[in-house]
């Protein structure tokens, strides 16, 4: 198959593909606290499977933007493996300071605050991004996460925010 044919094949699965995700999110997944903004799509292979790169700001955290990377299977991947349904657990955070930063009222516990929840199985896997505030080090931990019903995964990925020589006031 030449390569025009090949990339024409490409971009209609990949178009399939997320169509059919985009009418699974919204008619499974719940409302999430922030929402993401695709920045990025880079293809990996000729299948469609691709790395999107999105975009999430903190909604409690003004200043603060979270890049979120994960792999996002094609429609050729999906009928070659027969697992319609579900996208691997893997993803990569990195947060940084993008404007002045202004913090709202956070939850301070140690179990942290969930800021990010995407779907990433039909029903029972979502990708979700946690905020923690250390004290001691007056820094904003972010940790992008799977959560799935059983079997836990334990691929996951940090990234911290240091708030000193900022204005930024946290909330006693």
């Amino acid at each position: 198959m030449s390569d025009a044919k090949l990339s024409v094949l490409r971009s209609k699965v990949t178009s399939l593909t997320h169509s059919a995700l985009l009418l699974a999110t919204l008619g499974f997944a719940t409302a999430s606290p922030a929402q993401a903004e695709q920045v990025g799509e880079i293809g990996v292979d000729w299948l469609g499977n691709d790395i999107v790169i999105e975009a999430v700001a903190d909604p409690k955290v003004d200043g603060v933007t979270c890049h979120i990377a994960y792999f996002d299977r094609g429609l050729i991947d999906r009928l070659q493996k027969g697992d319609w349904f579900e996208d691997p657990s893997n993803s990569s955070i990195a947060c940084r300071q993008t404007g002045p930063i202004t913090v709202g009222d956070i939850d301070l516990d140690e179990d942290g605050e969930e800021i990010f929840k995407s779907s990433r199985s039909l029903i029972w896997k979502k990708l979700i991004v946690k905020r923690v505030y250390d004290r001691k080090n007056n820094t904003l931990i972010y940790l992008s996460h799977s959560r799935q019903v059983q079997d836990g995964s334990a691929k996951m990925s940090i990234s911290s925010v240091p708030l000193f020589n900022t204005s930024a006031k946290i909330p006693e």
